[in-house]
Protein backbone atom coordinates (compact mmCIF):
# COMPACT_ATOMS: atom_id res chain seq x y z
CA UNK A 1 0.00 0.00 0.00
CA UNK A 2 1.72 3.70 -0.88
CA UNK A 3 1.23 6.03 1.61
CA UNK A 4 2.16 9.79 1.77
CA UNK A 5 2.39 10.89 5.22
CA UNK A 6 2.93 13.93 6.84
CA UNK A 7 3.84 12.49 11.10
CA UNK A 8 4.89 16.05 12.16
CA UNK A 9 1.78 18.43 13.03
CA UNK A 10 0.69 20.40 15.80
CA UNK A 11 -2.47 21.04 17.04
CA UNK A 12 -4.64 24.26 17.55
CA UNK A 13 -3.23 23.96 21.65
CA UNK A 14 0.61 24.46 20.28
CA UNK A 15 1.94 28.18 20.27
CA UNK A 16 1.94 30.30 17.07
CA UNK A 17 -0.85 27.97 15.79
CA UNK A 18 -3.93 27.89 13.99
CA UNK A 19 -7.00 28.28 16.99
CA UNK A 20 -9.01 26.03 13.74
CA UNK A 21 -6.19 23.19 13.69
CA UNK A 22 -8.93 20.55 15.07
CA UNK A 23 -9.06 16.83 13.91
CA UNK A 24 -12.33 17.90 11.35
CA UNK A 25 -9.74 20.09 9.70
CA UNK A 26 -6.91 18.17 9.46
CA UNK A 27 -8.54 15.62 7.97
CA UNK A 28 -10.43 17.74 5.45
CA UNK A 29 -6.82 19.58 4.57
CA UNK A 30 -5.31 16.36 4.24
CA UNK A 31 -7.91 14.28 1.91
CA UNK A 32 -7.54 18.10 -0.14
CA UNK A 33 -3.38 17.67 -0.38
CA UNK A 34 -3.23 14.09 -1.08
CA UNK A 35 -1.99 12.37 2.27
CA UNK A 36 -2.81 9.14 3.13
CA UNK A 37 -1.94 9.41 7.14
CA UNK A 38 -1.07 12.31 9.31
CA UNK A 39 0.10 12.09 12.84
CA UNK A 40 -2.02 13.44 15.26
CA UNK A 41 0.00 15.98 17.25
CA UNK A 42 0.17 17.34 20.39
CA UNK A 43 -0.62 13.78 22.28
CA UNK A 44 0.45 14.68 25.79
CA UNK A 45 -1.26 18.16 26.08
CA UNK A 46 -4.46 17.24 28.24
CA UNK A 47 -7.01 19.40 26.40
CA UNK A 48 -5.88 17.57 22.73
CA UNK A 49 -5.43 13.92 24.30
CA UNK A 50 -9.33 14.53 25.39
CA UNK A 51 -9.99 15.55 21.27
CA UNK A 52 -7.84 12.34 19.82
CA UNK A 53 -9.92 10.04 22.05
CA UNK A 54 -13.44 11.69 21.28
CA UNK A 55 -12.89 11.69 17.77
CA UNK A 56 -10.67 8.72 16.76
CA UNK A 57 -11.07 4.82 17.08
CA UNK A 58 -8.35 2.72 18.20
CA UNK A 59 -7.77 -0.95 17.18
CA UNK A 60 -4.86 -3.38 17.25
CA UNK A 61 -3.04 -2.27 14.08
CA UNK A 62 -1.94 1.03 16.20
CA UNK A 63 -3.32 3.46 13.54
CA UNK A 64 -6.14 5.62 14.97
CA UNK A 65 -9.17 6.39 12.56
CA UNK A 66 -12.03 9.28 12.19
CA UNK A 67 -15.80 7.92 11.74
CA UNK A 68 -15.22 8.70 8.46
CA UNK A 69 -11.97 6.13 8.26
CA UNK A 70 -8.99 8.70 7.82
CA UNK A 71 -5.81 6.95 9.24
CA UNK A 72 -4.01 9.00 12.10
CA UNK A 73 -0.69 7.75 14.07
CA UNK A 74 -0.32 8.58 17.57
CA UNK A 75 2.57 11.83 17.52
CA UNK A 76 3.29 14.89 19.30
CA UNK A 77 7.09 17.06 19.35
CA UNK A 78 9.03 17.49 22.54
CA UNK A 79 11.59 20.53 23.17
CA UNK A 80 14.37 19.58 25.58
CA UNK A 81 16.85 22.36 26.71
CA UNK A 82 19.17 21.84 28.98
CA UNK A 83 23.16 21.90 29.89
CA UNK A 84 25.33 19.27 28.44
CA UNK A 85 29.54 20.05 28.65
CA UNK A 86 28.63 23.29 29.77
CA UNK A 87 27.13 24.24 26.80
CA UNK A 88 23.27 25.00 26.53
CA UNK A 89 20.94 22.76 24.31
CA UNK A 90 17.62 23.32 22.55
CA UNK A 91 16.56 20.55 20.71
CA UNK A 92 13.44 19.53 19.20
CA UNK A 93 12.08 15.57 19.04
CA UNK A 94 9.01 14.12 17.34
CA UNK A 95 7.91 10.95 19.30
CA UNK A 96 5.71 8.10 17.60
CA UNK A 97 3.96 6.07 19.93
CA UNK A 98 2.39 2.66 19.15
CA UNK A 99 -1.01 2.98 21.47
CA UNK A 100 -3.34 5.32 23.65
CA UNK A 101 -1.84 3.12 26.80
CA UNK A 102 1.71 3.76 25.68
CA UNK A 103 0.77 7.62 25.21
CA UNK A 104 -0.80 7.98 29.00
CA UNK A 105 2.97 6.33 30.34
CA UNK A 106 4.68 8.81 28.27
CA UNK A 107 2.29 11.80 29.93
CA UNK A 108 3.18 10.22 33.01
CA UNK A 109 7.01 10.03 33.01
CA UNK A 110 6.86 13.63 31.72
CA UNK A 111 4.46 14.89 34.47
CA UNK A 112 7.53 13.72 36.71
CA UNK A 113 9.92 16.76 34.97
CA UNK A 114 7.19 19.52 34.45
CA UNK A 115 3.89 20.55 33.13
CA UNK A 116 2.09 19.69 30.19
CA UNK A 117 -0.65 21.87 29.89
CA UNK A 118 0.60 24.88 28.76
CA UNK A 119 1.76 23.97 25.41
CA UNK A 120 0.77 21.29 22.52
CA UNK A 121 4.88 21.28 22.52
CA UNK A 122 6.08 21.30 26.04
CA UNK A 123 9.70 21.83 27.09
CA UNK A 124 11.58 19.97 29.87
CA UNK A 125 14.78 19.61 30.91
CA UNK A 126 15.65 16.12 30.33
CA UNK A 127 18.97 15.28 27.85
CA UNK A 128 18.53 13.80 24.73
CA UNK A 129 20.37 10.56 25.91
CA UNK A 130 18.40 9.76 29.00
CA UNK A 131 15.17 10.92 27.07
CA UNK A 132 15.39 8.47 24.78
CA UNK A 133 17.06 5.96 27.45
CA UNK A 134 13.60 6.49 29.92
CA UNK A 135 11.23 5.90 27.02
CA UNK A 136 12.26 2.58 25.76
CA UNK A 137 11.58 1.36 29.19
CA UNK A 138 8.20 2.54 29.04
CA UNK A 139 7.82 0.61 25.02
CA UNK A 140 10.39 -0.46 22.69
CA UNK A 141 8.37 0.64 19.80
CA UNK A 142 8.58 4.28 20.73
CA UNK A 143 10.61 5.80 17.96
CA UNK A 144 11.83 9.14 18.60
CA UNK A 145 13.18 11.12 16.07
CA UNK A 146 15.25 14.52 15.92
CA UNK A 147 13.35 17.05 14.20
CA UNK A 148 14.33 19.65 11.74
CA UNK A 149 17.64 18.67 12.27
CA UNK A 150 19.76 21.65 11.01
CA UNK A 151 17.21 24.20 12.30
CA UNK A 152 19.97 26.95 14.00
CA UNK A 153 18.00 27.32 17.28
CA UNK A 154 16.41 23.87 17.81
CA UNK A 155 17.48 21.38 15.77
CA UNK A 156 20.15 18.76 17.09
CA UNK A 157 22.75 19.93 15.01
CA UNK A 158 21.98 23.65 14.72
CA UNK A 159 24.31 26.54 14.86
CA UNK A 160 23.14 28.00 17.85
CA UNK A 161 22.51 25.38 20.27
CA UNK A 162 23.41 22.11 18.68
CA UNK A 163 25.47 19.52 18.55
CA UNK A 164 28.33 18.31 16.15
CA UNK A 165 27.37 14.48 15.71
CA UNK A 166 24.14 12.08 16.67
CA UNK A 167 26.64 10.33 19.17
CA UNK A 168 27.53 13.57 20.91
CA UNK A 169 23.25 14.17 21.38
CA UNK A 170 22.61 10.73 22.27
CA UNK A 171 25.49 9.20 23.64
CA UNK A 172 25.17 5.89 24.28
CA UNK A 173 21.40 5.57 22.77
CA UNK A 174 22.21 6.61 19.52
CA UNK A 175 22.17 3.36 18.14
CA UNK A 176 18.29 3.54 18.91
CA UNK A 177 17.71 6.44 16.90
CA UNK A 178 17.45 5.06 13.37
CA UNK A 179 15.90 8.07 11.84
CA UNK A 180 16.80 11.76 11.03
CA UNK A 181 13.68 14.60 9.49
CA UNK A 182 15.48 16.39 7.14
CA UNK A 183 13.57 20.10 8.00
CA UNK A 184 12.20 22.37 5.46
CA UNK A 185 15.72 24.41 4.59
CA UNK A 186 17.71 20.95 3.90
CA UNK A 187 17.01 18.26 1.63
CA UNK A 188 17.99 13.81 1.69
CA UNK A 189 21.33 15.43 -0.67
CA UNK A 190 22.71 17.77 2.00
CA UNK A 191 22.56 15.15 4.47
CA UNK A 192 24.47 12.32 2.47
CA UNK A 193 27.26 14.56 3.01
CA UNK A 194 28.15 13.70 6.52
CA UNK A 195 29.04 9.65 6.64
CA UNK A 196 27.59 9.89 10.33
CA UNK A 197 23.94 9.90 8.98
CA UNK A 198 24.62 6.73 6.25
CA UNK A 199 23.19 4.39 8.44
CA UNK A 200 20.53 6.88 9.31
CA UNK A 201 16.75 6.64 7.55
CA UNK A 202 15.90 9.94 6.17
CA UNK A 203 12.34 11.64 6.87
CA UNK A 204 10.78 14.41 6.15
CA UNK A 205 7.25 16.02 7.06
CA UNK A 206 5.79 19.88 7.37
CA UNK A 207 6.14 20.58 11.24
CA UNK A 208 2.66 22.36 10.29
CA UNK A 209 1.12 25.04 12.62
CA UNK A 210 -1.76 25.08 10.29
CA UNK A 211 -4.06 23.09 7.55
CA UNK A 212 -4.04 24.89 4.74
CA UNK A 213 -2.55 23.37 1.97
CA UNK A 214 0.71 25.16 1.60
CA UNK A 215 1.55 24.03 5.35
CA UNK A 216 0.25 21.02 6.22
CA UNK A 217 2.29 17.84 4.23
CA UNK A 218 4.65 20.60 2.45
CA UNK A 219 7.03 17.83 3.35
CA UNK A 220 6.37 14.10 3.40
CA UNK A 221 7.39 10.79 3.17
CA UNK A 222 6.15 8.06 0.86
CA UNK A 223 5.80 4.37 3.01
CA UNK A 224 5.07 1.08 0.72
CA UNK A 225 3.66 -0.90 3.61
CA UNK A 226 2.51 -4.52 3.01
CA UNK A 227 0.07 -4.08 5.51
CA UNK A 228 -1.24 -0.58 7.20
CA UNK A 229 -0.08 -1.08 10.46
CA UNK A 230 1.94 0.56 13.04
CA UNK A 231 4.31 -2.39 13.19
CA UNK A 232 5.16 -2.08 9.55
CA UNK A 233 5.50 1.93 9.72
CA UNK A 234 7.77 1.71 12.40
CA UNK A 235 9.79 -1.05 10.88
CA UNK A 236 10.14 1.39 7.65
CA UNK A 237 11.60 4.24 9.69
CA UNK A 238 14.20 2.23 11.46
CA UNK A 239 15.27 -0.06 8.58
CA UNK A 240 14.07 1.73 5.02
CA UNK A 241 11.75 -1.61 4.20
CA UNK A 242 8.72 -0.23 3.12
CA UNK A 243 10.63 3.44 2.95
CA UNK A 244 10.11 5.06 -0.61
CA UNK A 245 11.09 8.53 -0.66
CA UNK A 246 10.52 11.78 0.65
CA UNK A 247 8.77 15.07 -0.56
CA UNK A 248 10.96 17.98 -0.01
CA UNK A 249 10.21 22.10 -0.62
CA UNK A 250 13.34 23.80 -2.50
CA UNK A 251 15.66 23.88 0.35
CA UNK A 252 16.16 27.64 -0.05
CA UNK A 253 12.48 28.38 0.32
CA UNK A 254 13.16 27.18 4.05
CA UNK A 255 13.48 30.14 6.69
CA UNK A 256 16.54 29.20 7.55
CA UNK A 257 18.06 28.25 4.91
CA UNK A 258 21.13 30.88 3.87
CA UNK A 259 22.73 32.87 6.88
CA UNK A 260 21.50 36.61 7.58
CA UNK A 261 20.06 38.65 10.31
CA UNK A 262 16.28 39.53 9.52
CA UNK A 263 15.51 42.70 11.19
CA UNK A 264 18.81 44.50 9.28
CA UNK A 265 17.46 43.07 5.96
CA UNK A 266 20.61 40.93 5.37
CA UNK A 267 21.27 37.92 3.64
CA UNK A 268 24.32 36.15 2.83
CA UNK A 269 25.78 32.64 1.75
CA UNK A 270 28.23 30.64 4.01
CA UNK A 271 31.34 31.83 2.24
CA UNK A 272 30.50 35.49 2.06
CA UNK A 273 29.41 34.69 5.48
CA UNK A 274 32.67 33.52 6.29
CA UNK A 275 34.62 36.32 4.65
CA UNK A 276 32.77 38.99 7.05
CA UNK A 277 33.66 36.35 10.12
CA UNK A 278 30.04 35.49 10.00
CA UNK A 279 29.28 39.15 11.61
CA UNK A 280 26.47 41.45 10.43
CA UNK A 281 27.83 44.73 8.37
CA UNK A 282 24.93 46.65 9.92
CA UNK A 283 24.32 45.97 13.44
CA UNK A 284 27.91 43.56 14.07
CA UNK A 285 25.95 41.83 15.89
CA UNK A 286 26.93 37.89 14.78
CA UNK A 287 24.52 36.52 12.07
CA UNK A 288 22.09 33.81 12.50
CA UNK A 289 23.85 31.17 10.76
CA UNK A 290 21.72 28.67 8.18
CA UNK A 291 21.70 25.37 7.48
CA UNK A 292 23.94 25.90 4.27
CA UNK A 293 26.53 26.95 6.38
CA UNK A 294 26.25 24.60 9.38
CA UNK A 295 26.22 21.71 6.28
CA UNK A 296 29.81 23.24 5.04
CA UNK A 297 30.68 22.73 8.56
CA UNK A 298 29.73 19.26 9.59
CA UNK A 299 30.07 17.71 5.49
CA UNK A 300 32.78 15.46 5.40
CA UNK A 301 32.23 14.69 1.39
CA UNK A 302 31.87 17.20 -1.32
CA UNK A 303 28.82 18.98 -2.65
CA UNK A 304 27.05 16.36 -5.18
CA UNK A 305 27.71 13.37 -3.34
CA UNK A 306 25.06 10.93 -3.82
CA UNK A 307 24.93 8.12 -1.22
CA UNK A 308 24.75 4.52 -2.61
CA UNK A 309 21.12 2.71 -2.64
CA UNK A 310 19.94 6.24 -1.62
CA UNK A 311 16.13 6.73 -1.15
CA UNK A 312 14.88 9.25 -4.06
CA UNK A 313 13.04 12.53 -3.47
CA UNK A 314 11.11 14.85 -4.83
CA UNK A 315 11.74 18.53 -4.29
CA UNK A 316 9.21 21.02 -5.01
CA UNK A 317 6.84 23.83 -4.36
CA UNK A 318 2.97 23.65 -2.92
CA UNK A 319 0.63 24.56 -5.42
CA UNK A 320 -0.36 27.03 -3.83
CA UNK A 321 2.91 28.65 -3.85
CA UNK A 322 3.13 28.52 -7.67
CA UNK A 323 0.01 30.10 -8.53
CA UNK A 324 0.16 32.58 -6.31
CA UNK A 325 3.96 33.63 -7.36
CA UNK A 326 2.59 33.82 -10.88
CA UNK A 327 -0.46 36.01 -10.28
CA UNK A 328 1.23 38.39 -7.81
CA UNK A 329 -1.57 37.96 -5.05
CA UNK A 330 -1.08 36.38 -1.48
CA UNK A 331 -1.86 32.55 -1.43
CA UNK A 332 -5.11 33.21 0.84
CA UNK A 333 -7.03 35.68 -1.56
CA UNK A 334 -9.36 34.49 -4.29
CA UNK A 335 -7.71 34.72 -7.37
CA UNK A 336 -5.63 31.71 -6.01
CA UNK A 337 -8.17 30.26 -4.36
CA UNK A 338 -10.55 30.05 -7.69
CA UNK A 339 -7.31 28.76 -9.71
CA UNK A 340 -6.50 25.82 -6.93
CA UNK A 341 -10.09 25.05 -6.99
CA UNK A 342 -10.03 24.20 -10.72
CA UNK A 343 -7.56 22.35 -10.71
CA UNK A 344 -8.21 20.20 -7.59
CA UNK A 345 -11.78 19.58 -8.84
CA UNK A 346 -10.58 18.64 -12.18
CA UNK A 347 -7.38 16.61 -11.54
CA UNK A 348 -8.15 15.20 -7.71
CA UNK A 349 -5.79 16.14 -4.66
CA UNK A 350 -2.95 18.43 -4.73
CA UNK A 351 -0.18 15.64 -4.99
CA UNK A 352 -2.41 14.29 -8.00
CA UNK A 353 -1.98 17.42 -9.79
CA UNK A 354 2.19 18.18 -8.64
CA UNK A 355 2.89 14.67 -9.43
CA UNK A 356 1.06 13.32 -11.81
CA UNK A 357 -1.10 15.21 -14.06
CA UNK A 358 0.24 16.27 -17.87
CA UNK A 359 1.33 20.32 -18.97
CA UNK A 360 -1.46 19.10 -21.80
CA UNK A 361 -4.08 18.72 -19.33
CA UNK A 362 -3.45 20.91 -16.35
CA UNK A 363 -3.45 23.72 -19.30
CA UNK A 364 -7.07 23.19 -20.21
CA UNK A 365 -7.70 24.33 -16.77
CA UNK A 366 -5.43 27.49 -15.90
CA UNK A 367 -2.83 29.75 -17.63
CA UNK A 368 -0.62 27.85 -19.68
CA UNK A 369 2.36 29.52 -17.86
CA UNK A 370 0.90 27.94 -14.55
CA UNK A 371 1.00 24.75 -16.54
CA UNK A 372 4.41 24.96 -17.10
CA UNK A 373 5.54 25.76 -13.73
CA UNK A 374 3.68 23.22 -12.19
CA UNK A 375 5.90 20.66 -14.85
CA UNK A 376 9.21 22.40 -13.65
CA UNK A 377 8.31 22.21 -10.34
CA UNK A 378 8.11 18.58 -10.36
CA UNK A 379 11.41 18.30 -11.86
CA UNK A 380 12.39 20.31 -9.63
CA UNK A 381 13.47 23.27 -12.18
CA UNK A 382 12.35 26.34 -10.11
CA UNK A 383 14.44 28.99 -8.64
CA UNK A 384 14.04 30.37 -4.98
CA UNK A 385 15.56 33.50 -3.95
CA UNK A 386 16.76 31.38 -0.36
CA UNK A 387 15.03 32.17 2.97
CA UNK A 388 17.29 33.37 5.94
CA UNK A 389 16.73 34.18 9.86
CA UNK A 390 12.95 33.23 10.09
CA UNK A 391 12.44 34.53 6.36
CA UNK A 392 10.52 32.11 4.18
CA UNK A 393 12.64 31.93 0.63
CA UNK A 394 10.41 33.61 -2.65
CA UNK A 395 9.90 31.77 -5.84
CA UNK A 396 11.20 33.65 -8.92
CA UNK A 397 9.11 33.83 -11.54
CA UNK A 398 7.74 36.50 -13.77
CA UNK A 399 3.93 37.80 -12.56
CA UNK A 400 1.00 37.67 -14.84
CA UNK A 401 -0.21 40.49 -13.69
CA UNK A 402 3.00 42.24 -12.94
CA UNK A 403 1.25 46.10 -11.74
CA UNK A 404 -0.07 43.76 -8.65
CA UNK A 405 2.73 41.97 -7.95
CA UNK A 406 4.28 42.40 -4.04
CA UNK A 407 6.80 44.56 -4.06
CA UNK A 408 10.33 43.00 -2.73
CA UNK A 409 10.63 44.08 1.03
CA UNK A 410 14.09 42.90 1.59
CA UNK A 411 17.34 44.10 0.79
CA UNK A 412 20.22 41.39 -0.33
CA UNK A 413 23.35 42.60 0.92
CA UNK A 414 25.39 39.51 -0.88
CA UNK A 415 28.79 41.74 -0.77
CA UNK A 416 28.59 44.91 1.51
CA UNK A 417 30.71 47.59 1.23
CA UNK A 418 34.29 47.31 1.67
CA UNK A 419 34.25 50.80 4.14
CA UNK A 420 31.92 48.88 6.33
CA UNK A 421 33.19 45.87 7.09
CA UNK A 422 36.53 47.71 7.88
CA UNK A 423 34.80 49.94 10.43
CA UNK A 424 33.80 47.15 12.22
CA UNK A 425 37.28 44.89 11.31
Amino acid sequence: MNIIADLHIHSKYSRACSTALDIANLEKWARIKGLGLLGTGDFTHPKWSKEIKKHLSEDESGILRTKTNFPFALQTEISLIYTDEDKGRRVHHVILAPNLEVVSQITEYLLTHGRIDYDGRPIFKIPSDMFVYELRKISKDIEVIPAHIWTPWFGMFGSKSGFDSMKECFKDQEKHVHAIETGISSDPAMNWRLSQLDKKQIVSFSDSHSFWPWRIGREATIFDLKKFNYKNLLKAIRTGNGLSGTIEVDPAYGKYHFDGHRNCNIMTSPAQSIKMKNFCPECRKELTLGVAHRVEELADRPQGYKLKNAKPYYSMLPLSEIISAMKGKAMSTKAVWTDYDKLRKRFGSEYDILLKTSQERLSEEVHPKIAELIIKNRQGKLKVNPGYDGVYGELEVESLNPKEAKEKKRIIRAKPKQKDLGKFF
